[in-house]
């Protein structure tokens, strides 16, 4: 369920694929039974394939990889999380559009 732009992240590679990336790196925690999710899915894609080279986007299903979600306190999904740094920098909960997307990843960049 990802673009040709969007990675898959797993709890196993989560270190090394966002908190160590030199570029900040956007996650999509979501699964397959929820309907935002679902919704978001071609944003993700979208912002992903705009931002190519600048942003690394992943998904990383909270079903499979329950580790990442917990740790970083995921309550509801979708859940957005901007890492820069190794750090959370920005956060969006729900279905958002994606000029809210956009608008969270140009303060970063």
């Amino acid at each position: 369920m990802a673009g040709a732009n969007t990675v898959t992240l797993t709890d196993e590679g989560f270190d090394s694929d966002v908190l160590q990336s030199d570029v900040p790196v956007l996650v999509d925690f979501w699964a397959i039974w929820c309907g935002p999710c679902r919704m978001m899915a071609p944003v993700i894609d979208e912002v992903a394939n705009d931002y190519v080279g600048k942003v690394k986007v992943g998904k990383l299903d909270v079903d499979s990889n329950p580790q990442s979600a917990s740790r970083y306190q995921v309550r509801g999904i979708p859940t957005l999380l901007l890492f820069k740094g190794g750090q959370v920098v920005e956060q969006l909960v729900g279905a958002v559009p994606k000029d809210k997307v956009v608008e969270a990843l140009n303060g970063h960049i």
